[in-house]
């Protein structure tokens, strides 16, 4: 997948407003990316417009979303329903929101498979079985007929990665996968979605404010800030040696083992602010009202993107 210059946009009671502006970056076969950023930065909505699964206000697309040649960006309702589920897939944040509550869990999947595979009825309930099985969830036979409610946020989530992996899709859009879910379970549903999607060579886009663990998965991490990408490097290359100030803030924001204050308690770090509402973006560099080392070119002039090493990208007038 490449995508470039994308653009959303959505109407407001103050009118047309950009939500992201510009957006570049590229999944290889195969390949983990995440994107990470504070809460209201874009993250979800950029991928949740690579499936065109768009709210009711929203007002337009710019650019282009390229996979395997087709524009995603272009495609008919009637071509992005035979993409949808079989060649790209999604697990969403809240899955009691994404499962239907009328539906089995076991119906849930093996619609998806029916639809997009033409399985008989048997077939499917067989395939579906089996994908409940690799998802760890202990005795399936039974656990087919269940519907959301009867189950655990952690058995919820492995019925959305079921439902997404069912049709063994080529790419992977992973949005908070590990959302309220508790440490244990958080690490064996990334171990799942890791194993699972190396056996089937699926590429994985995983939009997440959790460092750690796009640190964990991914091997290129961009960071989205007030909907535009700020930027972009090898996940080792960003926690070691930032290059924007506000990617630095993020990695300097995390709990480091052995720090203490003079009364002996850890203190967390901070970036200062809020990120800014779509209809108040400031000028210039958009980071600029939290940034510490802003200048007068920072607030009135927004920087363009500077190449770096090994295909990396900054959107910094002090990069240096």
């Amino acid at each position: 997948m490449s995508v470039r210059g994308l653009g959303i946009r959505f109407k407001t009671s103050q009118g047309i407003w950009q939500a992201t502006r510009k957006i570049d970056f590229d999944i290889a076969p195969g390949e983990r990316v995440g994107i990470v950023g504070e809460s209201g930065c874009g993250k979800t909505i950029t991928g949740l417009s690579i499936l065109r699964l768009l709210p009711n206000n929203f007002a337009g697309l710019d650019g282009s979303i390229l996979f395997d040649g087709v524009d995603l960006a272009r495609c008919s309702t009637r071509e992005m329903r035979a993409i949808r589920g079989r060649r790209i897939a999604m697990i969403f944040q809240e899955p009691m929101s994404a499962l239907d509550p009328v539906f089995t869990v076991g119906h849930q999947i093996s619609e998806t498979l029916r639809v997009h595979t033409r399985m008989a009825k048997e077939e499917a309930r067989e395939r579906t079985l089996d994908m409940l099985r690799r998802v760890g969830i202990a005795s399936p036979e039974r656990r087919i007929d269940d519907y959301p409610h009867q189950l655990s946020g952690g058995m919820r989530q492995r019925v959305m990665i079921a439902i997404a992996l069912a049709c063994s899709p080529e790419l992977l859009i992973a949005d908070e996968p590990t959302t309220a879910l508790d440490v244990t379970v958080q690490a064996e549903i990334i171990d799942l979605m890791a194993e699972l999607c190396a056996a089937k060579g699926t590429a994985i886009l995983m939009i997440s404010h959790d460092l750690g663990l796009v640190a964990n998965m991914c091997r290129r991490v961009a960071v989205m800030y007030a909907g535009r990408i700020v930027e972009s490097q090898a996940a080792e290359a960003v926690f070691a040696t930032p290059r924007h100030p506000y990617t630095k803030g993020l990695v300097d924001s995390l709990p480091r083992l052995g720090e203490r204050s003079r009364r002996g308690q850890q203190r967390l770090r901070e970036i200062a602010g809020t990120v800014p509402s779509i209809v108040a973006y400031p000028s210039g560099c958009r980071f600029n009202p939290r940034c510490p080392s802003v200048t007068d070119v920072c607030r009135s002039i927004a920087p363009d993107i500077t190449a770096l090493g090994a295909g990396g990208i900054v959107r910094c007038h002090h990069h240096e």
